[in-house]
């Protein structure tokens, strides 16, 4: 499956004027996980549908502020607001998890408020070659891994290849055991997985494992989307992806094709759980039989 129309729909969400009408009605609920570090969830009154983006992270203190991530464009000054309820200080780093426009919506904004921009290599290198603005860029990328040492907390940033896309970055916190997974964990729905930004099915199956492994009955994971997770919401999700796939491959492995597979409906039996909005069985079936065949043409 093409990734561009699908990350386009991101788009048409947070603009068309169904959703404008609506962009008053959302805020970020926020969750204090640790002492100055919270989740903020995007949310919207009386059950209206909408996108805010995705979920960020906010570590506050007296030796600086920590961004993770800030959801889509239109709700960059909702964002800086919900910062500015924790703290008077504006954002010193603003870390991005991955390229995707509902995780790097706001930096250019953020930019202009004094956020220095810190990313993976390879999401400067996509958003460059994206032709984004000069105030979006990160100034500050690293190849595998980079540490913050503020308020008492260290923050590990480091990259996980091939999973969600090429450029996905996990924000550790050991001393209070929280992990912002970024989009690795679509909490109790489908992953979209982006082929065509350099993400993988093995690879993301493989990224929630290392984060499985750093993992207790005790971890705090703040979920690129849906509501805060722990090890056994993270279980499910890797659990659900792993026996999706099991199900396309004997199909493929069967020999059908790509149309037989989505009459005989394999992940049916997951719809009602895992279906939202922006991933239905059918995507997520046809992003498997890609991913399975893509190499073999």
């Amino acid at each position: 499956m093409n990734s561009r129309p699908l990350i386009a729909a991101v788009f048409v969400l947070a603009s068309g004027g169904s959703l404008q009408a609506q962009e008053s009605e959302i805020t970020f609920k926020s969750i204090e996980l640790s002492d100055g570090l919270y989740m903020f969830e995007g949310q919207l009154f009386e059950g209206r549908k909408g996108f805010a983006g995705g979920n960020f992270a906010l570590l506050t203190g007296s030796d600086g502020i920590i961004l993770i991530d800030d959801a889509i464009e239109p709700m960059a000054e909702k964002v800086i607001k919900a910062v500015e309820a924790h703290t008077k200080h504006p954002v010193d780093y603003l870390i991005n998890t991955h390229v995707h426009g509902d995780h790097i919506g706001g930096n250019a904004a953020l930019y202009e408020t004094g956020a220095t921009i810190v990313t993976h290599d390879n999401i400067r290198h996509r958003m460059v070659a994206d032709n984004a603005t000069k105030a979006a860029l990160p100034v500050v990328t690293f190849s595998d891994a980079v540490t913050f040492h503020l308020n008492g907390h260290t923050a590990h940033v480091f990259h996980i290849p091939t999973a969600h896309t090429d450029g996905d970055a996990v924000v550790h916190f050991p001393e209070v055991n929280i992990i912002a997974a970024g989009d690795i964990l679509f909490n109790g729905m489908y992953p979209f997985i982006d082929l065509d930004k350099g993400g993988s099915v093995p690879g993301f199956i493989a990224a929630q494992e290392i984060i499985l492994a750093m993992s207790d009955e005790n971890t705090k994971i703040i979920s690129g989307h849906g509501p805060l997770a722990n090890k056994a919401d993270l279980q499910a999700a890797h659990d659900m992806l792993v026996g999706a796939l099991a199900r396309v491959k004997s199909l493929v492995d069967a020999g059908k094709s790509e149309d037989e597979i989505l009459t005989e409906n394999p992940l049916a039996s997951y719809h009602d759980d895992w279906t939202w909005f922006f991933i239905s069985s059918e995507i997520m079936t046809r992003t498997l039989y890609r991913s399975l065949t893509e190499n073999k043409r």
